[in-house]
């Protein structure tokens, strides 16, 4: 049986390399401690998503994988994908467009388990008015901009309260204002639920704004 990281909060990369036949991909050992972001640099095919595919447990198998991921003290590698509580959030939001707005976030709260749909409602609402949204609830996800699109897209990852945040360059697609103001959200959300951020991109602006340790690919 393996032996528990030294701490136990926060998303520990233990020893993970991801090799593509002969060609080593990512080789990476960290703990990203609760409220921190770690940035994933490098271009496009140097391992960034296949590093966030293996931690979410979607690794294409024709990648080869070793090491161990650890999420507040349990080895989640061998978990199923639904079991191993770490939100994605990716360059398109990919809201339910048969869904509202509202239902969209509902869709996360279904994981709670003990709330009527009175108190789900309220919940989301709520959530809604937090990221500038209120009477939101009903729209089309069509009729929003990109940018409530991607905050809509991270108030349902949050309702859902996982225990860490992948981030696959979900502000790749906004405009530099929107985009500034998205990223300042995100990762002060994170600090708010002390949730450990990965965060992969080519972007050194979105690196110096999550403010933590660097590492390139």
């Amino acid at each position: 049986m393996a032996d528990p990281p030294p701490s136990p909060s926060g998303l520990k990369l233990d020893h993970v390399e991801i090799n593509l036949e002969t060609r080593r991909l990512v080789t990476l050992d960290r703990r990203i401690a609760p409220g921190d972001v770690l940035t994933v640099m490098g271009d496009s095919g140097s391992g960034k998503s296949s590093l966030l595919d293996f931690i979410a447990g979607f690794l294409d198998p024709a990648f080869r994988a070793t090491g161990q991921v650890w999420l507040d003290g349990t080895e989640i590698t061998t978990l199923p994908p639904q079991e191993r509580k770490v939100g994605l959030m990716f360059q398109a939001p990919l809201l339910f467009p048969h869904m509202s707005v509202g239902e969209n976030l509902l869709f996360g709260l279904n994981k709670i388990k003990g709330r009527d749909n009175g108190q789900r409602r309220a919940i989301a609402e709520d959530a809604l008015r937090d990221v500038g949204l209120a009477g939101f609830f009903d729209r089309d996800p069509a009729t929003l901009s990109g940018g409530q699109q991607t905050r809509v897209a991270l108030m349902r990852l949050l309702l859902a309260e996982p225990g860490a945040l992948l981030l696959d360059e979900p502000f790749s697609s906004l405009d530099q204002t929107r985009r500034a103001d998205l990223r300042n959200l995100v990762f002060s959300k994170a600090r708010e639920q002390g949730l450990p951020v990965l965060l992969v991109t080519h972007d050194p602006d979105d690196a110096e704004a999550a403010g933590g340790d660097v590492v390139r690919l």
